[in-house]
C-alpha cells in the first residue's frame, strides 16, 4: 500500500514540472488580467482551437496552478539554484534522469523499438557503473543520448488518440492519452524507487521536482504572448514531437494566424 501511495503521490507531482514552465510574476499576473477581455474576444470570434475545446475550464485550472506555482514551488526553486553549486545541481539532475531509463526501456519494448531499448539499457548501466550511480552522465560521452519514451507514447504509436487537450489540477497540461500515460507509468510499471524506504522516497521525490522547477526557471523568458496558449502549443508541439520521434507532420505554432507562435529554440 504504501508504495501505491508514493506512486499516486509521484504521478500528481509529474504534473507540477509542467505547469511550472507557465510560471509568472506578479507583474506578468496583472498583464494578464488586463488582457482577459481581448482572450474572450478571441474564443468568441470563433479563433479557438479545435483542440482545446474545454478552453473556458482549463484557462481556469491553468490559473490555479499558475498560482501554486508562484506561491509554492517558484520561490523554493528559486532558493534552492541560488544554494546549490552547479556541479551537484547537475549531478542530482543526471541521477533522476538516469532512473527513468527503467521506463524508457520498457516503453520501447512495447513499441517495438528495439535500438531505443538498447539505448536506453545502455545509457543506464554505463551511468550507474562508470557515472557513480548516474550522478554522471557518461553515456552521453559515449553517443548514446537520451530517448526519452511514456507510455502515452506508447499507446499513441499503436494508434490511440490523443483526445482534447486538457489542463488538470496540479498535473499540469495533458491530454485523456497523456494521462493515461502518467498514471500507467507511475502506478503501474516497475520503478526504481519502489525499492527506497519511507520517507527516503518522499524526501527524493521532493527533491526531483524542486530540482526539475529550477531547471525551468531559465525558460521563462521565452514565454509571450498569452502565456495560455504559449504552453498549450509548446505542449501539443513537444508530445507530437515525441510520439512521431522527431518528425512533425504539423506545427502548432504555425497555423496561419498573425498571432502565430515561434518556438525553435524552446
Amino acid at each position: 500500500m504504501s508504495c501505491e501511495i508514493s506512486k499516486a503521490v509521484m504521478t500528481s507531482a509529474l504534473g507540477v514540472l509542467l505547469l511550472a514552465g507557465c510560471a509568472s510574476s506578479p507583474e506578468e499576473q496583472s498583464a494578464d488580467q488586463a488582457g482577459q477581455s481581448e482572450q474572450l474576444v478571441y474564443t468568441e470570434a470563433g479563433r479557438s482551437d479545435a483542440r482545446d475545446p474545454w478552453e473556458s475550464w482549463n484557462r481556469e485550472v491553468f490559473a490555479f496552478n499558475r498560482t501554486v506555482d508562484d506561491w509554492v514551488l517558484r520561490p523554493v526553486a528559486e532558493g534552492y539554484q541560488f544554494v546549490m553549486p552547479t556541479f551537484a545541481d547537475r549531478a542530482v539532475t543526471n541521477f533522476f534522469n538516469n532512473l527513468t531509463e527503467v521506463r524508457n526501456f520498457i516503453n520501447s519494448v512495447l513499441q517495438l523499438k528495439g535500438e531505443h531499448a538498447v539505448v536506453a539499457a545502455g545509457r543506464f548501466t554505463y551511468n550507474t557503473v562508470f557515472g557513480l550511480g548516474g550522478l554522471f552522465d557518461v553515456a552521453t560521452a559515449f553517443d548514446l543520448p537520451e530517448r526519452p519514451e511514456d507510455f502515452g507514447q506508447t499507446l499513441g504509436y499503436w494508434g490511440v488518440g490523443s483526445g482534447p487537450y486538457l489542463m488538470l489540477p496540479f498535473l499540469g497540461p495533458s491530454s485523456p492519452r497523456g494521462f493515461t500515460g502518467i498514471a500507467t507509468d507511475s502506478l503501474v510499471f516497475p520503478s526504481l524507487r519502489d525499492y527506497a524506504e519511507s520517507p527516503d522516497r518522499y524526501y527524493a521525490l521532493g527533491l526531483n521536482i524542486v530540482d526539475k522547477r529550477a531547471e525551468l526557471l531559465s525558460a521563462e523568458g521565452f514565454v509571450s504572448g498569452d502565456s495560455y496558449v504559449f504552453v498549450r502549443n509548446a505542449y501539443l508541439q513537444r508530445r507530437e514531437f515525441l510520439i512521431n520521434d522527431g518528425k512533425v507532420t504539423s506545427d502548432p505554432f504555425t497555423s496561419g494566424g498573425e498571432d502565430d507562435l515561434m518556438l525553435d529554440d524552446f
